[in-house]
């Protein structure tokens, strides 16, 4: 087994495709994350903001988070319908381009993408600072850890999909059964005692200082609504489910929408009967208010450390939800040719591993520059989620009003969800733009301006190469093939009875002095040898010996006197194709890299660069066995 097995695991072939995909159990987990772990920062994101009320508040938490769930509750609504009408790909991209044209498919890829590479940055950074918080010796190490993380879940990914969600099933599933199983408790207890007493006390709020304006109320809406990023996720994975893949997804949305929706009731709720509030992150003895939460419920126990750890679990792994999504709405872009076509490629897991690859790189990028500090990174959090939420329910609006038997029921759902989140987006903006807002909505034009300039390149190429018709059988003259010669020996001669079938006029270059200027060489023997084992064996065949051309490389590169002599015969004949031939050894083993000037690779390159369109440029390769001897076999000729 070597190291890219070890890593990776087994190439797969394409047959193993569909085993590869998701059921809803290891779903939930691949793509759930982000929704689930949004949950412990959106609901404290708000109550920061209600800060300066003190225990007032607790009283405008519920109707905050109330809109919050209600917004949750059209979004799925309406993802519902979206899954049904694009079972195979029901992404904003995808809809936005069959219904409302390409800049908007393009506003909400970049929107997407944007958000996904945010989603990375945020949730790892969010869980360290968890962490930090709970050891706080390991703070100077908070950048290291978020990197660490990444790669820990760029390595699980780039090992496919499934083992992914298997990987962070456990976790995922603790998540759920602890907090929601504390917040039943909690509301039980609420029913029962009517006025229960929490086990710990949360630190006591301040006296209410003032009461709450709209402007405060829009941003604490804005801060909360963090914590419904990652419920497009469903929608645009939806590639990755198994059959039935409708089932599978409605399953998979139903569970991640319903338990988001309880944790954050619940949280509304436990907080406001049992006083906790936000607490701020710079100080001494700050706790999050899940933390509070717990403590009040069922105290500094076994269990609390055992829920908060979950908890850490899925803040640090909530990025695996972009690296599910990130990697497959940049395949479907790269499909229409507005990315390079490496991110449509499966690699050797089936997984697009170019996107994840890009995606954590991005991400890493992005922490590096604010420190793993999740405060600096909130204010453009959101943003493009919002962005691809209304984009995506507009699209579905004009998707049912083209349907020849319309719909009104299904067309009204989305154009709700349209509505609602296209508000939500206003608010989220005005609330935040001062904050950093501003960056994202550079961004995004700049990012679609970036997808244009890609598309506008492979356009310009297909044009170049299109259709040329019946073939054109005027100029099938041989060519001139130039063999690049260091010395006479088994490599030069592979070449020049590869050269011969090629063409009659065949022409061994030579450089001269080529090692440099102490570089001792006979003309005179060379041209000897030359006639002696080339010429006359190959004339007595009856063909046409190949000549010997000798020419100074007096600055010891050998493109270009090549590339002068390349000039000079198609001055002396322009209707006639030049070949170069380019004998090189095939290196075995990485040592031999080191041992090998790759002028071959060198030569090559700029021949190709500089050389023309009439030139065409031939690998003759010499494999070289592990014991450094020559491995015989049928020539190949690779056009590069």
């Amino acid at each position: 087994m070597n190291l890219n097995t070890l890593l990776f695991g087994r190439r797969l072939s394409n047959r193993e495709h569909e085993d590869k995909k998701l059921g809803w159990i290891e779903a939930v987990p691949a793509m759930g994350l982000d929704g689930l772990g949004s949950s412990s920062y959106g609901p404290e994101a708000a109550l920061t903001i209600l800060i300066p009320l003190g225990a007032l508040g607790l009283v405008y938490l519920g109707p905050v988070m109330g809109s919050i769930i209600a917004l949750l509750v059209i979004l799925y609504l309406s993802y519902r319908q979206t899954l049904a009408a694009y079972p195979s790909s029901g992404g904003a991209y995808v809809v936005a381009k069959e219904n409302l044209g390409e800049y908007p498919s393009l506003l909400a890829a970049a929107a997407l993408m944007i958000d996904y590479v945010l989603n990375v940055a945020v949730g790892v950074s969010a869980g360290v600072g968890a962490l930090v918080s709970a050891l706080p010796s390991l703070h100077p190490y908070i950048l290291p850890l978020c990197l660490a993380i990444i790669a820990v879940v760029t390595l699980a990914n780039l090992r496919g999909t499934g083992e992914a969600g298997w990987l962070f099933a456990l976790p995922t599933y603790l998540f759920i059964a602890c907090f929601i199983g504390v917040i039943a408790y909690g509301v039980f207890r609420i029913v029962v005692e009517s006025d229960p007493a929490p086990v710990v006390a949360p630190p006591p709020l301040a006296a209410s200082a003032s009461s709450a304006g709209i402007w405060l109320l829009m941003h604490a809406f804005a801060s909360g609504c963090t914590a419904m990023t990652g419920v497009e996720a469903v929608s645009n994975g939806i590639g990755s489910f198994r059959e039935p893949i409708l089932k599978n997804a409605y399953i998979t949305l139903t569970i991640i929408v319903v338990v988001l929706g309880l944790l954050l009731g619940g949280i509304a709720i436990i907080a406001v009967w049992f006083d906790i509030g936000a607490m701020d992150q710079t100080k001494e003895g700050y706790q999050s208010v899940l933390s509070q939460l717990v403590g009040a419920l069922v105290g500094f126990n076994t269990f609390y450390y055992v829920a908060m750890s979950s908890l850490l679990c899925i803040l640090c792994l909530s990025a695996n939800t972009s690296f599910v999504g990130f990697p497959r709405i940049c395949r479907m872009v790269a499909a229409d040719g507005y990315l390079p076509k490496g991110f449509a490629q499966p690699g050797r897991r089936l997984v697009f591993t170019v996107g994840i690859l890009f995606l954590s790189v991005l991400a890493s990028l992005l922490l590096i520059v604010f420190g793993g500090i999740t405060e600096k990174l909130i204010p453009l959090f959101a943003i493009g989620a919002f962005l691809t939420f209304t984009v995506s329910q507009t699209g579905m609006v004009v998707h049912w009003w083209r349907q020849k038997q319309r719909q009104p029921r299904k067309l009204a759902m989305n154009a709700v969800g349209a509505v609602a989140t296209g508000a939500a987006l206003l608010v989220i903006l005005l609330a935040k733009f001062t904050e950093g807002a501003w960056i994202t909505l550079i961004a995004v034009p700049v990012t679609i301006g970036l997808l244009r300039a890609v598309k506008s390149y492979y356009d310009g190429l297909e044009a170049q190469l299109r259709k040329p018709g019946p073939i054109i059988l005027d100029e099938i003259d041989p060519p001139t093939v130039l063999v690049v010669t260091e010395s006479w020996n088994r490599l030069s001669e592979r070449a020049i009875r590869f050269a011969l079938t090629l063409s009659p006029d065949v022409v061994a270059v030579h450089l001269v002095r080529l090692g440099g200027p102490e570089m001792e060489e006979s003309e005179k023997a060379l041209r000897d040898q030359w006639q002696t084992e080339v010429e006359e064996p190959v004339a007595a065949r009856g063909l046409q010996p190949p000549r010997l051309m000798l020419i100074p490389a007096p600055y010891r590169e050998l493109h270009e006197p090549l590339l002068r002599l390349i000039e000079k015969l198609d001055a002396d004949a322009p209707e006639r194709q030049v070949a170069v031939l380019i004998p090189e050894t095939v290196k075995d083993r990485w040592w031999q890299n080191i041992l090998h000037m790759n002028r071959a690779g060198r030569l090559r390159t700029q021949l190709l660069k500089f050389g023309g369109s009439r030139l065409t440029v031939v690998t003759v390769p010499w494999r070289l066995s592990r014991e450094g001897e020559p491995v015989e076999g049928r020539t190949i000729a690779a056009p590069l």
